[in-house]
């Protein structure tokens, strides 16, 4: 999912293996160029016939699995989403309940609900600690049991369960079996249905080897190109990354060699979706409507919602045809910038057509060979069309908007009663035109979780360190997220003086005197905290992780404490009579008013902040108090590569997220996905946050501040 990983594979692949294929068109040469004229037409579509048979004999071709009843389904997830575990419309942290219902009321409400769903709760916050991505699947709220619940709450709505395969998280926790038969073990436990192969060019055989009881069988959906056209027997899903669209359409490859293999054409960070939905809906192929991206909100305008709903409609009430074996693309028609394909079946055909013309047609589209009895409807616009018999063929006009669809129904036999039903509802739906829906996009706005002032104390407070006030304090920070500069509005966070999230923040601003915890708060000061109020938070799990029967290990008292989410944090807090620091005093403490890069100058010295873990099994942290030479301009200690720091919260409709300050001493090794670091205090790490029993990290803690004035 990463765009320099395409290009780094492209490289290496260039076109190894595709000596002998038709030309390409798409970024990652998953799609084929149609023909040159309309004359070349029959000879191009002859060639394609034959370099797929070739292509099928070369691999020795079988289509076992393709047969299999027990992934009949696959065929009719024709609407997928990605969506991440964190969405506050999926989880509810309050009254700790999966709310699979509101989650998918909302997708039905605005373009018509979905077929399969990928959850999603690993990247972006993997490798913030050693946990690896069978852990955070565990940590998910209430466990293995209430995620098998949640998955067959899901499945009883009629929608299929994906989760991810982190083919790269080699540098977090290690696992004593094979990731594939661990990962199939995983899901099978759960009842999930199949797995995403995260920056996979194919999810490998081995993977398809452990699950191939037929009685249980997983569906396997890499997420890149497929580098080895073998791969597609057991690969019944991809993902489709038709980048770099021409005016023509291209043709799926995957689905050319296998028409029952089934593609969602994805691509995230697009605001306008035409070209995507366009292309998918020429190939009779299914769409990807992922909008929550690492937490960022890119939500599809309406416009694109209505079409997705129009398109939906139209494959769910003709399901397997779209699987036919004889489909054919570029049927000729009658007009410039049409685009149509050929849908046959027993006893039906469906024609597809895609208006590339930002202008609207309408007259004479297409001519059909006649047969007596032969009857045609308007499939987009839910009526039947009269056709003009001449010369042994049915002339049929259609009116298309500009970049608008089209899809005729030719058949000899009477509708069912759903399909008359569905003529009805496409013909309500038709009635307004989808360039009347608004195609805006705008950013979900966020809001800054509001920090009380606490108590203004008469003498400074033991271990606490005065900040004095500044006039003009120049706040400058940057997120060190690894992705998201496509929609540059969107990524980050939304300061309270900002008109829309952004990575980079620069603001002058006043800064009250406050006071600030000298060092983090370690485990030794947590236990009073605990013995004195008896708190147990109600979701527990990972709480205090590393303690044993309630209390520290011995010569760790001295050492930050760890695995307490934002909540457990601001509880003791609240009983110590502080508070969390903003982001901005947090950074103030540390940095003082020349702009340092680290709290000592602007020199990385690395003998100020313990040393980097690069091991897998991951060592404790350092005493607090082990690098005094690592002290801020007002003597603020521990405050960078220890540990991270809680900092501001911030939630949107969607999502639920924390700054975290000053980096750790964990940096998991093998990828360059993993959680990123970020020492130096003008920069910032954001956090997903879905509930505490995930949130909590072993690589985790916090500092408290008193306000002065």
């Amino acid at each position: 999912m990463r765009n320099k990983y395409y290009l780094l594979l492209m490289l290496f692949f260039g076109c190894k293996g595709y000596a002998q294929q038709p030309a390409f068109s798409g970024a990652l040469k998953e799609t084929f160029k149609g023909p040159a004229s309309a004359g070349q037409r029959a000879q191009w579509l002859e060639d394609l016939k034959a370099w797929r048979d070739k292509q099928k004999a070369d691999i020795h071709y079988n289509d076992q699995l393709y047969n299999n009843w027990a992934l009949k389904w696959i065929n009719h997830t024709f609407i997928y989403v990605q969506m991440m575990a964190h969405d506050r419309f999926f989880y509810d942290p309050l009254t700790r309940k999966y709310t699979v219902d509101r989650y998918l009321a909302d997708l039905k409400k605005r373009y018509g609900g979905i077929d399969a769903v990928l959850i999603w709760p690993t990247y972006p916050n993997i490798g913030v600690d050693n946990r690896n991505q069978f852990d955070l699947t565990a940590d998910m709220p209430g466990g293995q049991e209430a995620v098998k619940q949640m998955i067959k709450n899901f499945k009883a709505r009629g929608v299929h369960v994906f989760f991810p395969i982190m083919i790269w998280d080699h540098g977090t926790r290690r696992i004593q079996i094979p990731m594939a038969e661990a990962l199939v073990k995983e899901m099978k436990q759960l009842g999930a249905d199949g797995m995403n192969g995260d920056t996979m060019t194919g999810v490998s055989e081995d993977f398809y080897q452990y699950a191939r009881d037929e009685s249980y069988p997983l569906a396997w959906q890499p997420e890149m190109f497929i580098s080895n056209y073998k791969m597609l027997e057991w690969n019944r899903l991809s993902w489709g990354y038709f980048w770099g669209y021409e005016q023509m359409p291209g043709v799926s490859v995957y689905k050319w060699i296998e028409p029952r293999h089934q593609v969602n054409i994805t691509n995230r960070w697009a605001v306008d979706k035409t070209p995507d939905l366009q292309w998918a809906f020429f190939n009779g192929i299914g769409y990807n409507s992922w909008e929550n991206v690492w937490s960022v909100w890119n939500q599809i305008p309406e416009r694109y919602e209505e079409a997705i709903r129009r398109i939906s409609a139209i494959y769910h009430a003709f399901p397997d045809i779209w699987s036919s074996k004889d489909w054919e693309p570029f049927v000729p028609v009658l007009q410039k910038n049409i685009y149509a394909t050929k849908f046959p079946s027993k006893g039906k055909t469906v024609y597809n057509f895609i208006n590339r013309n930002t202008i609207a047609i309408s007259g004479r589209l297409i001519s059909l060979p006649y047969h007596k009895g032969d009857v045609y409807y308007d499939l987009w616009n839910g009526h039947r069309l009269k056709p003009e018999i001449k010369d042994g063929n049915a002339v049929l006009s259609l009116d298309m908007e500009g970049l608008g669809y089209g899809s005729i129904l030719a058949t000899g036999a009477s509708l069912t009663p759903a399909e008359q039903a569905f003529l009805t509802k496409m013909a309500v739906m038709s009635k307004r035109k989808l360039k009347s829906y608004s195609a805006e996009w705008k950013p979900i706005p966020q809001q800054m979780v509001a920090i009380a002032k606490t108590r203004i104390p008469l003498k400074a407070p033991e271990g606490m360190i005065r900040i004095p006030a500044a006039d003009n304090y120049e706040f400058e920070s940057v997120g060190v997220m690894i992705e998201g500069n496509e929609l540059p509005t969107a990524v980050g966070v939304q300061h309270p003086w900002e008109s829309h999230p952004s990575r980079s923040q620069k603001h002058q601003m006043k800064v009250p005197s406050f006071y600030i915890d000298k060092y983090p708060v370690t485990n030794k000061q947590f236990k009073k905290f605990v013995d004195a109020t008896k708190y147990h938070p109600a979701d527990d799990h990972n709480f205090l992780h590393d303690w044993v029967k309630g209390t520290y290990a011995a010569g760790t008292e001295d050492m930050p404490v760890t695995w307490v989410s934002l909540e457990d944090a601001r509880a003791y807090a609240k009983w110590a009579g502080k508070r969390l620091p903003h982001e901005w005093e947090w950074q103030y403490a540390a940095q003082g008013t020349d702009g340092r890069k680290y709290p000592w100058g602007n020199e990385n010295l690395k003998d100020n902040y313990p040393p980097a873990d690069t091991a897998r099994i991951m060592r404790k942290p350092t005493a607090v108090d082990a690098y005094p030479s690592g002290a801020s301009p007002f003597g603020v200690i521990d405050i960078v590569g220890n540990v991270w720091q809680w900092t501001d919260e911030y939630t949107d409709l969607h999502s639920r997220t924390a700054i975290v300050k000053g980096s750790s001493y964990f940096h998991a090794q093998t990828s360059g996905w993993y959680f990123p670091p970020a020492l130096e205090v003008n920069k910032y790490g954001k956090y997903l946050l879905m509930a505490p029993s995930l949130d909590r990290a072993r690589t985790i803690g916090f500092r408290c501040v008193m306000d002065a004035e």
